[in-house]
């Protein structure tokens, strides 16, 4: 005969699934359904996300907008979205997003800022650019550049990549911890993780 305190869990059991479950409710909204992978490196641990190279076409003092569509006649309409989070995945409300990557055809444009624009996330750290696919630039997979800051923080400088990108392998200084997750609709999601 099988006693039922066989198929209970014990006290101890309990509590270290009641942690396992704390420490993962902060990400209960981050991955929506139909996401392929998660959608940030964890918060908690006390890093932030990973820093990278601006690259050679940063410009400064670009236009407060989250939709870049207008900038180019053609392209793929996709869509960025998710959280800026500090190390203890609180929320960081007002941060500021610099984006830019290169148009459709793989070009940056130096001369003006289009497929390039600031905005700032909202009370709940969330954010959302709408953009066209960036183009292949010649010798780097696809990417997306962008520098995060809490409000008074230091800037996060780094970049967004594809997933099954061909080009993923070749390039130098790609990380497969950037990623965006990309949802069934087509969208991608990536939370970023920053000191404040």
């Amino acid at each position: 005969m099988v006693d039922i305190r066989d198929r209970q869990p014990s006290r101890r059991r309990l509590l270290h699934l009641s942690a396992g479950a704390a420490v993962l409710l902060p990400f209960a909204g981050l991955v929506r359904p139909g996401m392929t992978r998660a959608a940030t490196p964890a918060c908690g641990a006390g890093d932030p996300t990973p820093r990278q190279t601006a690259g050679p076409y940063f410009s400064p003092g670009s236009p407060q907008k989250a939709d870049f569509t207008a900038d180019a006649s053609d392209g793929e309409v996709m869509q960025v979205s998710g959280r800026v989070l500090d190390t203890d995945c609180r929320p960081v409300a007002g941060a500021l997003l610099d984006i830019w990557h290169a148009d459709p055809t793989g070009a940056y444009d130096n001369r003006s800022f289009r497929m390039r624009g600031h905005h700032f996330a909202d009370d709940a750290g969330r954010y959302r650019l709408t953009t066209l696919r960036p183009g292949l630039y010649p010798g780097r997979t696809r990417h997306i550049h962008i520098r995060v800051q809490a409000p008074g923080g230091p800037v996060l400088t780094t970049q967004l990549y594809f997933a099954d990108e061909p080009g993923n392998d070749r390039d130098r200084i790609f990380r497969p911890e950037l990623v965006m997750a990309q949802a069934a609709d087509g969208g991608y999601g990536f939370d970023f993780v920053v000191a404040k």
